[in-house]
């Protein structure tokens, strides 16, 4: 649905990173130079925390709860609607 209205998206299975760790997952996202929209809030706030302390860069991680995919689409629509790519960086958002 995100890439029906516009936005990039790889998705694990189009990376070939199914069954991959958490931080493999943010590191293929970071070389990739991509936000990561997730549903893992306890890992992902966890690595995001672990990569700031050591000095690493992500280009930003979304933490979404489970809800249906239209409120979804919207919620991301709001969200890159009122930040440049820049503002990812490094930072945490929850949808």
């Amino acid at each position: 649905m995100l890439r029906a209205q516009g936005f990039s998206v790889t998705t694990a299975r189009d990376a070939d990173q199914l069954g991959r760790s958490d931080e493999e997952q943010l590191t293929v996202a970071v070389r990739a130079g991509s936000a990561l929209l997730t549903h893992n809030r306890v890992d992902f706030e966890r690595l995001h925390r672990l990569w700031l302390e050591s000095g690493r860069d992500h280009a930003g991680i979304v933490i979404a709860r489970r809800r249906l995919p239209a409120d979804l689409v919207g919620r991301v629509g709001r969200l890159v609607a009122r930040l440049a790519p820049e503002d990812f960086s490094n930072q945490l958002f929850y949808l």
